[in-house]
């Protein structure tokens, strides 16, 4: 074959999927998130795209004969969330980007800078899209379930998952770091499965090891601006608080949820005096930020919790150590008034 029409045929295909990709995600941008802003950032790369896209290279295309039309994968047949459908539109954008702006220095050197620069605008889009969608999902998520130590870990939180819950946060004190780290590997793989976000408890580094979507810090763990180094712009990060003090300094770190409580006496925390729902409503009528009520929140006491104006509540034992977490996650949810 021609090098030249090689060539030709290869920037043709990856404009085509460089332009199917940006579609895919303005569309959603459009209409799924109501942004006209990114949906006006995608339709501007692709017109820019579409801009090198020429008769020249479009006459080369010869789809009968290209031997890649028959090529698939399992995983390119199935998406399981939209998080997952953007995600791989945008590795398919960057990729084809990629291809471009090489095999554009041999066609045109202005064309391999153009898809340089449309790159790293796709790279920032990305950020901001996948930091979106987490802190949305934190927003409406009305249960948060923060795991203890149990043989069925993995069991219990899945039966929660299938029950509706969409955030779990896995604390674990007490084991060597290699086990832990195993298990918030399976447990951020589990969450995924169910579109659900996870979140590791007081552990920077294992939250950056298994790619979690946060992480949740106490009163005297780091500071959450060196959190945000370690784990990027685009991960979750919250403070725990027990007084209004706490919270001001915890909102002032930028801190993108805290935790209010304990609400009432607990286990969990034996050494916290009950911060009670006064404390609930000091956060209804002061937090700028999403906020979980916290400590000794059960199926008996949440409606009392709510009446106060929580809207979200974090819980371990009422989940942990029910009998069908399932149905007690659903029973919780029925009682929020979101199931």
């Amino acid at each position: 074959m021609d090098k030249n029409l090689a060539i030709f045929r290869i920037l043709d295909a990856n404009l085509d999927r460089v332009r199917e990709g940006l579609r895919v995600v303005e569309e959603w941008c459009r209409l799924g998130l109501e942004n006209s802003e990114w949906a006006d950032t995608c339709k501007q790369m692709r017109q820019e795209i579409a801009h090198w896209h020429t008769s020249e290279l479009r006459m080369a295309r010869d789809t009968p004969n290209d031997p890649g039309i028959e090529l698939s994968h399992p995983q390119e047949e199935k998406r399981e969330t939209i998080n997952q459908l953007l995600q791989a539109n945008l590795c398919r954008v960057q990729e084809g980007l990629r291809v471009l702006e090489e095999y554009g220095k041999l066609y045109d050197p202005k064309m391999g800078s153009s898809c340089k620069k449309i790159r790293y605008q796709v790279y920032t889009l990305e950020s901001e899209l996948l930091q979106n969608n987490r802190y949305q999902k934190l927003k409406q998520s009305p249960l948060y379930l923060v795991t203890s130590a149990t043989e069925n870990l993995l069991t219990i939180v899945e039966s929660a998952l299938q029950g509706g819950l969409t955030l779990v946060q896995y604390r674990e004190k007490k084991i060597d770091d290699i086990i832990r780290l195993d298990i918030a590997k399976k447990l951020c793989e589990l969450c995924h499965q169910y579109d659900a976000l996870f979140i590791v408890n007081d552990r920077v580094d294992i939250a950056l090891a298994v790619d979690a979507d946060g992480v949740h810090l106490g009163q005297q763990d780091i500071p959450i601006a060196l959190a945000r180094r370690i784990l990027g712009p685009n991960k979750i990060i919250g403070r725990s608080t027990t007084n209004p003090q706490e919270m001001e300094k915890a909102i002032a770190e930028k801190a993108d949820y805290i935790g209010v409580g304990p609400v009432y006496a607990t286990p969990t925390k034996p050494d916290k005096k009950a911060a009670g729902l006064d404390y609930v409503k000091y956060a209804v009528e002061t937090s700028p930020i999403p906020w979980f009520a916290i400590g000794g929140i059960d199926e008996t006491n949440v409606t009392e919790v709510k009446a106060s104006g929580a809207t979200q509540v974090a819980l371990v034992r009422a989940i942990m150590e029910a009998d069908d977490p399932k149905i007690t996650t659903q029973e919780l949810l029925k009682k929020l008034n979101l199931q």
